[in-house]
């Protein structure tokens, strides 16, 4: 069993930053592959980002590419998304996602993974 703890989620002015974190249970969080999801009111839960387990593989959605950056500290089971130039429609609940072995071969699907967290909610004013 794996539990994921997020935080770091808040209200932000557009043009703001945060660093979202996401703590994992568990003494092989460095083989699990890591992704990032959000769902804002009304709207499907959507990918937003992914690592693989050796940190040398990233994935992102077009509408996040060059403004989120999805990084991880094995040693500390964590992992982070830098989100910069923040927009109002980010605006959602972001989840962290742990997909563990045998590996699903997908990042881009709730699908793909095994486990969740509940969530933590960033807020972007215009």
């Amino acid at each position: 069993q794996v539990q994921l703890v997020e935080s770091g989620g808040g209200l932000v002015q557009a043009g703001g930053s945060l660093r979202l974190s996401c703590a994992a249970s568990g003494r092989t969080f460095s083989i699990y592959t890591m992704g990032w999801f959000r769902q804002a009111p009304g709207k499907e839960r959507e990918f937003v980002a992914a690592i693989a387990w050796s940190g040398g593989n990233t994935y992102y959605a077009n509408s996040v590419k060059g403004r989120f950056t999805i990084s991880r500290d094995n040693a500390k089971n964590t992992v982070y998304l830098q989100i910069n130039s923040l927009k109002p429609e980010d605006t959602a609940v972001y989840y962290c996602a742990a997909d563990t072995p045998p590996y699903s071969g997908g990042y881009y699907a709730t699908g793909n993974y095994d486990y969740w967290g509940q969530g933590t909610q960033v807020t972007v004013s215009s």
